[in-house]
């Protein structure tokens, strides 16, 4: 008995280890390839035609990861600062209209601060106009007045008939109907008998498709093709078919017909220049990417890529701009740091995706006057805590003989001893000048994130800088995420942290937060993700002198 069930035990597990498994496969997809970059235009002037202008590369997603867009394969120009690049200008995801790049400079220039690094400078499109698409009714000065017609058996109308082609309850009038031997003859009843000219609406049967439309046939040849309910095969008429893959070269009879088959069966359909794969950031139309996934597919040899020369993507040194280009007269550059200076977040990507708004409306009023109340609170809190760079005033110098004759002066004194020094009054609140609070979701189903930015008044010193910005928790309460405070005259130690916006740097529908650390005569770039009131520097670019 035990022998005869470890054979049975043995059997099962040599069948299980034999039999392959039948589990549930799926096909995991090939990850998408996102490239994408990401910078900031400043302007001065109006946006539609700006005085001066000019883009800062900020980062290049490629790859999984982030590379500073202002070095990334600078050969000789960053892969980001391409001619033609197309960024969309953006206010929280939102778009406001293009910049086509034209050309691209790596200023180095000593006398002007903020200008060392490369810069791009193009031409600013407006967003196209929607159309409309409805139009507004308006109300007729005419009323309609409906009358009653007579039967007309003239006019075609729907009637129902019977076996016998007679209609219930239809008029008494007599009418001429003709007959297929075209004789007129005269029925009864207030529906006409059956007329071949008359428009009707009947199902045609199997039976009926073998007979012939009217008596008087030319040919049979023409009596087979007047039959039936198809139309007859037509050599002008269009067809559809499913072409072979040897139409392309045996439709036609001619030399060049074959020939342009056999080239066109060598070359896959498209330009082996033309890799999908390849990363770029110039936009292809549908059509053209259909048609080069549709190529590779096909395609089944290995073909030589050719000389890298003959690359149309591939940057190359010229002497002189362009042709193309437009001249430096027609896109005046920006230099230094002007007080009317403009900024907005540009995201250059090859894919056209939807578009995903980050800002976050205001319910009303009160939440706004709400938060602000709080986000002051906590700006205020942290101004007072921040030292500075001024040193703290020492207390005056006293002798031995002016404390003791203060001291004895003290203890005669009978009043002294009752009367006790008013509380002093707080001081009053520092003063916010230019705030600006701005509200955000910077993911599906997150929480509610702020940024409010302010300064007081005063020069030098006394001239400070506040950043705070918070998100809210499951109770509704705000928990600072991240604070700053500096002073002007102490700016080199401790920067200014200036808001751009909030940017998908990733297309992964999750914004970051991009803020500008302005120095004396320096500054970079930082995203900042924040979650759950902690923040996290995904990014930071160089320094910029």
């Amino acid at each position: 008995m035990k022998n005869l069930l470890f054979g049975i035990v043995f059997g099962v597990g040599v069948l299980a280890a034999v039999t392959p498994g039948w589990g549930q496969t799926h096909k995991v997809a090939k990850p998408e390839s996102v490239v994408r970059a990401v910078g900031v235009y400043e302007w001065t002037g109006d946006l539609a035609r700006p005085t001066a202008s000019r883009l800062i590369p900020i980062s290049l997603f490629i790859e999984g990861k982030l590379e500073d867009a202002g070095v990334y394969i600078a050969r000789p120009v960053p892969f980001a600062l391409l001619t033609g690049n197309v960024y969309e200008l953006q206010d929280a995801g939102i778009a406001k209209g293009t910049l086509e790049l034209s050309y691209a400079r790596h200023l180095q220039t000593a006398d002007a601060a903020y200008d060392d690094g490369w810069f791009g400078y193009g031409t600013f499109h407006a967003p196209a106009v929607a159309k409309k698409t409805s139009t507004t009714l308006r109300t007729s000065k005419t009323v309609p007045v409906i009358t009653s017609s007579t039967a007309d058996s003239s006019k075609p109308h729907f009637s129902n008939k019977d076996g016998n082609g007679s209609t219930a309850g239809s008029d008494t009038d007599k009418t001429n109907t003709k007959t297929d031997s075209g004789t007129s003859t005269k029925t009864d009843g207030g529906t006409p008998a059956a007329d071949p000219d008359r428009p009707t609406m009947k199902r045609r049967s199997d039976s009926d498709s073998g007979t012939k439309s009217g008596s008087d046939s030319s040919a049979g040849s023409d009596s087979a093709q007047g039959s039936g309910s198809t139309p007859a095969d037509d050599p002008d008429r269009p067809t559809m078919k499913r072409r072979t893959s040897d139409s392309g070269s045996s439709d036609s009879g001619s030399s060049t017909g074959s020939n342009s088959g056999d080239t066109s069966a060598k070359n896959g359909g498209s330009d082996p220049a033309d890799d999908p794969d390849r990363p770029t950031l110039k936009r292809r139309s549908p059509e053209e990417a259909k048609k080069a996934q549709k190529a590779k597919d096909d395609e089944a040899t290995v073909t030589g890529t050719g000389s890298l020369n003959e690359d149309p993507n591939r940057p190359n040194l010229h002497r002189g701009k362009p042709a193309s280009a437009m001249t430096e007269t027609d896109l005046p550059k920006l230099v230094g740091l002007p007080p009317d200076l403009h900024q907005m977040v540009a995201v250059s990507d090859a894919r056209t995706r939807d578009p995903h708004e980050f800002a976050r409306p205001w319910e009303d009023a009160a939440e706004k006057s709400a938060v602000l109340a709080k986000m002051q609170a906590i700006a205020r809190a942290q101004l007072a805590s921040y030292g500075g760079g001024a040193a703290t005033p020492a207390p005056a110098p006293t002798s031995a003989a002016t404390s003791t004759t203060t001291k004895m002066a003290t203890k005669k004194t009978p009043a002294s001893r009752s009367h006790r020094p008013a509380t002093p009054p707080p001081p009053a609140p520092v003063a916010l000048l230019d705030e600006e609070l701005k509200g955000y979701t910077l993911s599906y189903g997150g929480a509610a994130t702020y940024v409010y930015t302010a300064h007081t008044a005063g020069t030098g010193a006394d001239l400070r800088y506040v950043t705070v910005v918070a998100q809210a928790d499951a109770m509704g309460e705000l928990k600072p995420a991240m604070q700053s405070a500096t002073d002007a005259a102490h700016l080199d130690r401790m920067p200014r942290m200036r808001f751009v916006d909030a940017v998908d740097v990733e297309a992964s529908n999750r914004a970051s937060l991009l803020f500008e650390l302005r120095g004396q005569s320096s500054r970079q770039f930082g995203l900042y993700r924040v979650i759950a009131a902690k923040p996290e520097q995904i990014f930071l670019t160089g320094t910029t002198q």
